[in-house]
């Protein structure tokens, strides 16, 4: 194990180990009840705004642009926790939400469940 990788898994320093293509993933679930809320990716760009503002921003693969959660609807993920893993490849962000969270209009993206090899809707 090289330093960098000694110092990433067990220091104190945020050493982020992004992929190949500079993200990282990154998965939001209520700070309240635990509830997944969504998975994104994560740039550098990303990670840093969100520290700096107390809000959530992730990188779009496929529009290539960073945004932020709720720029448009309203509907935006304030931080309360960031967890890192262990190799610092991927974290987890504990937030409130304001509104929404899945761009359907529904409280979070995973609202259905794989059942006999069919989507049914989760009850909540």
């Amino acid at each position: 194990m090289s330093l960098q990788d000694s110092e990433r898994e067990t220091g104190s320093r945020l050493l982020p180990k992004f992929d190949e293509k500079g993200l990282l993933s990154a998965v939001v679930t209520d700070s309240e009840d635990g509830e997944v809320l969504m998975v994104a990716f994560m740039n550098a760009e990303a990670l840093a705004a969100t520290q700096e503002t107390g809000f959530a921003h992730f990188y779009s693969r496929s529009r290539k642009a960073q945004w932020m959660k709720g720029e448009t609807s309203g509907n935006r993920l304030a931080v309360e926790r960031i967890l890192i893993d262990c190799d610092q490849d991927a974290v987890v962000i504990k937030a409130r939400a304001e509104g929404p969270t899945c761009h359907t209009g529904v409280r979070s993206c995973f609202y259905r469940e794989l059942k006999n090899g069919a989507l049914v809707p989760v009850k909540t």
